[in-house]
């Protein structure tokens, strides 16, 4: 990636992570509040080399580890196992569909809610946890969705960010 790519990436990560810590809690329910890191995640999938990808999805997993109070490493390894299955897939479609975005946005959603939901339960010995995750599945879905359909509604969408 070019020095301006890395610049504007890095600026988009901190808007990001500030939109989502500070400015969300305090006007959006919890259940509505979009996953930003994950939408620039699957940006990342569907666009970026593995060689640069794979760091950067780890990366973001632990800045959403560390935002989120939970525990250190869990959305790190959702995020990178999510980063590989999209980036195993990625190579044999058309990335720069709106379509194929909102998708993935979707299925990773899901995804790492059932990956993270097994982690819990596997590791933890909360008893109501399944439930307070269950109940906020389906709005976060859809906020989720809508959030990267607005992503791709953006000029420079279809753009690619490095020579592959």
């Amino acid at each position: 990636m070019s020095r301006r790519a890395v610049l504007f990436f890095l600026c988009l990560v901190v808007a990001s992570i500030v939109v989502q810590v500070s400015l969300l809690p305090v006007f959006v329910r919890t259940p509505f509040k979009p996953d930003l890191l994950l939408v620039i995640l699957v940006f990342i999938a569907l666009r970026v080399s593995f060689e640069a990808g794979a760091p950067l999805a780890w990366l973001l997993g632990m800045l959403n580890d560390v935002c989120s109070g939970l525990y250190i490493g869990l959305n790190a390894v959702t995020f990178l196992i999510a980063f590989l299955v999209i980036k195993s897939v990625s190579d044999r479609l058309y990335a720069d569909s709106a379509i194929l975005f909102v998708l993935t946005v979707a299925g990773v959603t899901l995804a790492g809610f059932m990956l993270n939901l097994l982690l819990l339960v596997i590791f933890t010995a909360s008893p109501g946890i399944a439930y307070s995750m269950f109940s906020d599945i389906f709005p976060r879905l859809l906020v989720n969705a809508f959030v990267a359909s607005i992503v791709s509604a953006f000029p420079g969408f279809d753009c690619q960010l490095e020579s592959q």
